[in-house]
């Protein structure tokens, strides 16, 4: 029987294959009371399971250097959250006291963390509960004999993989077949494994709810990454469509990598700066590979992550240094740590969370930063000491104060100051600037203008904060829809006011890396745009078929309209020109 699902569109392109079905560990176990003499062996049982998949975990690592940074960062975060005494240490408590089985004690405390996680209001971090409920599934389905195993006898490109959910560990088991794509249950657009999937360059469908109870091993499916569509047993006329669509798919991405060194510059020869979004040094080769003329936004929190601390100065310096080194004189600006007070990070502690009523309000960001002086001046003399090895510029995110920045550039000199003490060398001329990423800093963005030598415009943030919506909410994600019309108003109103200040603007938010979206940004004024690499050569090719002397009258035009839908609709017409 054929049947179409739909979910969230995380990674563009079209797949068509089998269907292998990876088998989800159930975390309703049974509970079993054990004799008291049983308890020792119960504990050990337990101990030898967590070692078991510790193991897999750094193996996997080994072998993980040439992998792109985000899925080394996660494993790091999976041996992290193991190593957690709140899962090594309580089930081994609750084990001896209550007198029950292994996996039972692991999956009731698991309930307890999830449910403090899924309090949390930031997106990123509540979306880690299924990294805590991964972490589980993998030492229960050792308890239980049945650990994850690859594929045997599949066709590599022609598998697709299906899931309840996918570990980063599920798939790297996976990565020797080269599986055409996957598609889960669950996950939103900033999940790990869509960052996965974009990361990888395969198409990818999640939030499909049951997808993993309705499709058979060996079913044929076809995998539409770019509308979020997912075919079950498609018939021979749409089989036969959508092996066209692949095939156009493939030849336009092909024809795409000959733009690696073309300039991106408009018909009527405007030129525009396309840059990079990296998490680390290990993301630079693809940044230039795309023909990346820099790095718009280097996410310095990912060092936190994957290493569950805060990383020393000497530690953070050798990873700034090492990617900007790797950008060979291009541009890079390296965004200070974007951490909540959700997960609060120390020089020798442990990560340490502390749920607060809405997270995404409080303590967080610059505002984190400013608070914790011992710790932003270990990351300013960081990134200070690598200036000396490139083009390197300084990013403040979440700002939302003129008095943030007046406390952030006293900071910076007090950095200075005392590597000038030190007699380490440093780029004097820093350049430093601000992410407009909430509506009061738009709104007043002249105040930081006056003081920045440049900003970025984080959309993500900006339109989450304006409508009030939260993305990953899949009860209010349809109203999550970035050609709002105040959400026009104020990026219009933050471009054109750093052009008449004669300042820099970028857009460093996923509306940047939106190919759909590149006509109007282009006509509302922005000149620099940055996103992830894959996403380079599709945007580079809008740009080039583009005359921005024809755009901006149509794109003020369209600008007047109060209402979404005829905004979309304008916005569909503009790409058809």
């Amino acid at each position: 029987m054929s049947f179409t699902l739909h979910g969230l569109a995380v990674s563009n392109g079209i797949a068509i294959g089998q269907a292998h079905l990876i088998s989800q560990a159930t975390l309703e176990v049974s509970h079993l009371v054990i004799g008291p003499r049983m308890v020792d062996k119960e504990v050990a049982r337990f101990e030898a399971a967590l070692a078991s998949v510790r193991s897999e975990f750094e193996t996997m690592k080994t072998g993980m250097e040439n992998s792109p940074t985000d899925i080394r960062a996660f494993i790091d975060l999976h041996l992290m959250i193991l190593a957690d005494p709140e899962l090594s240490e309580v089930p081994k408590q609750i084990i001896r006291e209550r007198r029950c089985n292994a996996e039972w004690a692991i999956v009731q405390q698991m309930e307890i963390l999830v449910a403090q996680f899924e309090k949390i209001d930031d997106i990123y971090l509540r979306e880690r509960s299924h990294d805590v409920r991964q972490v589980v599934e993998r030492v229960v389905r050792e308890l239980t004999g049945h650990p994850v195993k690859a594929a045997k006898g599949v066709k590599g490109e022609n598998l697709i993989v299906v899931a309840h959910d996918l570990s980063p560990s599920d798939v790297m088991a996976f990565r020797d077949q080269h599986f055409a794509s996957f598609v889960t249950d669950v996950g939103g657009a900033t999940s790990h494994t869509a960052i996965l999937a974009r990361g990888m360059g395969i198409p990818a469908v999640l939030g499909l709810h049951n997808a993993r109870q309705l499709i058979h091993d060996n079913e044929t499916l076809i995998v539409d990454g770019t509308t979020g569509v997912l075919i079950v047993n498609p018939d021979r006329r749409i089989l036969e469509e959508y092996q066209l669509k692949k095939s156009q798919f493939e030849i336009e991405r092909s024809k795409l990598k000959l733009l690696k060194t073309a300039r991106a510059t408009t018909l009527d020869k405007v030129k525009i700066d396309l840059l990079a979004n990296i998490e680390g040094a290990g993301d630079v080769t693809a940044a230039l590979e795309s023909g990346a003329e820099g790095v718009g936004l280097f996410r310095t929190e990912f060092l936190c992550l994957a290493h569950g601390e805060m990383p020393g100065e000497d530690e953070q310096f050798e990873a700034y240094r090492k990617a900007v080194k790797g950008m060979e004189g291009r541009p890079i600006t390296i965004r200070t740590f974007d951490l909540g007070n959700d997960k609060i990070l120390h020089a020798d502690d442990a990560l340490e969370f502390r749920p607060r009523p809405n997270p995404a309000l409080g303590l967080r960001s610059i505002r984190l930063s400013l608070a914790d002086p011992k710790s932003f001046q270990t990351q300013l003399r960081a990134i200070l000491r690598a200036s000396k090895f490139g083009k390197v510029k300084l990013l403040i995110p979440m700002l939302s104060h003129a008095h943030q920045i007046d406390q952030t550039l006293a900071a910076l000199e007090q950095a200075k100051s005392s590597l000038r003490g030190d007699r380490i060398a440093f780029d004097e001329g820093i350049e430093i600037g601000g992410m407009i990423e909430i509506p009061a800093a738009a709104l007043a963005v002249g105040l930081f203008l006056r003081r920045l030598n440049f900003v970025s415009i984080g959309t993500n943030d900006l339109i989450q904060y304006t409508l009030a919506v939260d993305r990953s909410d899949e009860q209010v994600s349809h109203l999550y829809d970035p050609l709002h019309p105040a959400v026009l108003m104020l990026l219009v109103h933050v471009i054109s006011s750093a052009e008449k200040a004669n300042i820099p603007v970028s857009m460093c938010g996923e509306m940047a890396g939106d190919p759909h979206l590149t006509r109007l940004l282009l006509g509302m004024g922005l000149r620099q745009f940055s996103m992830f690499p894959a996403q380079i050569p599709e945007v580079k090719q809008k740009i080039k078929q583009s005359d921005i002397s024809e755009l901006e009258p149509v794109v003020r035009r369209l600008l007047r309209l109060e209402e979404s839908a005829k905004i979309h609709e304008q916005i569909d017409r503009l790409n058809l020109a």
